[in-house]
């Protein structure tokens, strides 16, 4: 699918593990994370990958910058209404005909986890819709979806969706 060192952006890469790690010994990654403890973890645990402070919505790059965007558990932790302005975004970043993979909601909720990851005074703040809604999005963007699988969790689960930037 990609060709060997093509850039791969990892939107909400956390401290880069495993996923950054395991892109950037083939492609020239670089990752997004709103935690700049995170990101310190990346630089350290993926020295060849480039990792930047910064709010997802926030961040700009070139258009067509990117072969490929990843974003697994992350989007969800956007408010839902900025969501579709998100994926805007990402068609933009991508090449023609790049691909994109993301992990989002399978069913709508909005609302917060207290004690998060059984941390005390930890709270976590999800929001997403239902599967449907987020392919219609990425086909209101120009994407092609490839496929979609649900990633069962806890009596719920999470949506991953591998799809294809139209190529003009």
């Amino acid at each position: 699918m990609l060709t060997s060192r093509t850039p791969v952006l990892d939107l909400g890469c956390g401290c880069g593990i495993p996923v950054a790690r395991r892109l950037a010994v083939t492609h020239q990654v670089t990752g997004i994370d709103i935690s700049a403890v995170q990101i310190e973890r990346a630089r350290q645990l993926v020295p060849n990958g480039r990792f930047l402070c910064a709010d997802m919505m926030a961040v700009a790059f070139p258009p067509a910058h990117f072969e490929a965007i990843v974003s697994f558990y992350a989007i969800i932790h956007v408010p839902l209404a900025e969501q579709p302005r998100l994926f805007s975004k990402m068609k933009r970043w991508l090449t023609p005909g790049g691909y994109l993979m993301v992990t989002v909601g399978s069913t709508e909720w909005t609302g917060t986890e207290n004690d998060w990851l059984g941390v005390s005074g930890a709270t976590m703040y999800w929001s997403h819709t239902d599967a449907t809604t987020y392919e219609s999005w990425l086909i209101e963007n120009d994407f092609a979806v490839c496929w979609t699988r649900f990633i069962p969790e806890r009596g719920g689960g999470h949506t991953l969706i591998l799809a294809q930037k139209k190529a003009k």
